[in-house]
């Protein structure tokens, strides 16, 4: 299985967001990290679109 740079970033990005949301249950300031890192995330690994390469138009 080929790693992508999306879907390593995505990885590292939900882990990240998770153990920061784990923080945040006790320290409410950990909250307001956690839930855009998770959110930022999660959109970078399903985003798919990215991946596809565009051909140049000519004119």
């Amino acid at each position: 299985m080929v790693l992508k740079n999306r879907q390593i970033t995505g990885f590292i990005g939900s882990v990240v967001g998770f153990v920061l949301l784990i923080f945040g249950i006790y320290y409410y300031v950990f909250l307001i990290y956690a839930i855009p890192i998770l959110i930022i995330s999660i959109i970078i690994l399903f985003n798919k679109k990215e991946d596809e390469i565009e051909e140049i138009k000519k004119r």
